[in-house]
């Protein structure tokens, strides 16, 4: 019988390229925020939701495994990489086996809820681990600058692809599960109709405050301002998906207290970091302002890199890490979420001085639709490009020493 099941495994194992060459020719379909409430509150049918992601997620897995073949070898090869690639591969065949099930057998969408949720549990670890691949990666090899844009190109749409399939797997599950969530019972899934953002900052300031407390024995205040042109004098709400915003709050929340003590150590007194929500016509906009001394205008672009950190790299599991520091993926990750419906977050600093962050979100639910990968020429010319000449001079670090100019007199 073992042998049976080694066969077995061996075999669909053989056919995982056959599968990913098939589903990734096609182009995953990104959903509004407003089609994912109104499936989830008007017209929620588990049937329908089970023959939709049993092709979708499928597309979405395989579109995204095509590029991690295209990363360069020597990452490819590193334990953490391949740990991860099996994880993929492994949730694919998965969903898989439900292809030619019938959506009309309880018993079939009561397992496809359980792998789902398996599948979640499997991937929770997704970020570190890869994390970790580009420690392995860094410190057994040398690296370019076109080796680190391919795996900054790569990793943005991996992660991106990654939160898309999470909040696919979430919405089905939270939603047919049979449970009313007793916290938030107004929520569709894990999108809340009327997500009080004011909320949602306290929640991401208090908890990073206990985190910087912990570490610093102090942190800064608070100051939250709301501005609202439709609703004078009511909370700020909009359509949105709290736990993602609560994501993006609390890394630059995180950040602001963390420079905001650093930089005033010999002081008594910490500036205060004053948060401004404003929502209008288009645009849910917050500003996070704090005056922790800002950052040096060559290393803006660093902020947002996955091969740099100001941060010693921690080790996956490790409990006694600084709790305000990390891998560095904070913020790279943090602007995927607010991307992910069509946001965006972006760092305006002024060294010497403080760091405004601000998050764009769409107001419109009709708006927020998902930005995914797909795999395509286009992708591909991403990772085939080439260290060129610069067509701009690059300044040498000494002076032009301009005496062997002189004319002889």
């Amino acid at each position: 019988m073992k042998f049976v099941r080694f066969i077995m495994k061996h075999a669909a194992l053989a056919s995982v390229p056959k599968h990913i060459e098939h589903f990734s020719k096609f182009s995953p379909s990104p959903l509004s925020m407003k089609q994912f409430l109104d499936f989830g509150s008007i017209n929620a049918c588990e049937k329908t939701s089970f023959v939709f992601l049993r092709q979708e997620l499928p597309v979405r897995l395989s579109n995204i495994m095509k590029e991690i073949n295209l990363l360069p070898d020597r990452l490819l090869t590193t334990p953490s990489v391949q740990t991860v690639q099996s994880w993929y591969i492994q949730s694919l065949l998965e969903i898989l086996e439900f292809l030619d099930k019938s959506p009309d057998d309880h018993k079939v969408l009561g397992e496809f809820v359980d792998t789902l949720v398996s599948i979640r549990n499997r991937h929770n670890d997704v970020v570190p681990t890869m994390a970790q691949g580009i420690i392995e990666y860094k410190e057994a090899f040398s690296h370019d600058t076109v080796t680190n844009l391919n795996i900054q190109y790569f990793l943005d749409r991996f992660y991106m692809s990654r939160i898309s399939i999470r909040m696919l797997i979430n919405q089905h599950t939270l939603i047919f599960d049979g449970t009313l969530n007793p916290i938030h019972p107004t929520t569709i899934g894990c999108i809340d109709p009327h997500c009080e953002v004011g909320d949602v900052v306290q929640d991401a300031f208090h908890s990073a405050k206990m985190l910087c407390e912990q570490y610093y024995l102090r942190s800064p205040d608070l100051i939250l301002q709301e501005m609202c042109t439709k609703k004078k004098n009511h909370p700020t709400s909009i359509v949105y998906v709290p736990s993602h915003l609560y994501h993006m709050l609390f890394e630059l929340f995180k950040n602001a207290m963390r420079a905001t003590i650093e930089t005033h150590d010999d002081s008594n007194n910490l500036p205060p970091i004053k948060v401004l929500v404003s929502l209008g016509d288009e645009d849910m906009s917050i500003k996070v302002s704090d005056k922790g001394g800002g950052v040096p205008f060559r290393k803006m672009e660093n902020l947002f890199s996955y091969m740099y950190s100001t941060a010693p790299a921690p080790q996956i599991g490790e409990r006694t890490r600084p709790p305000l520091a990390g891998f560095g993926y904070g913020l790279p990750i943090s602007r995927l979420y607010a991307k992910y419906f069509q946001g965006d977050l972006q760092l305006y600093s002024m060294e010497g001085h403080g760091t405004e962050a601000v998050i764009y979100l769409k107001a419109l639910s009709t708006d927020s639709i998902e930005r995914l990968p797909v795999y395509n020429k286009t992708a591909l010319k991403n990772y085939k490009v080439s260290q060129e000449a610069d067509d701009w001079c690059i300044p040498s670090k000494e002076p032009l020493d301009l005496s062997r100019y002189k004319v002889p007199k």
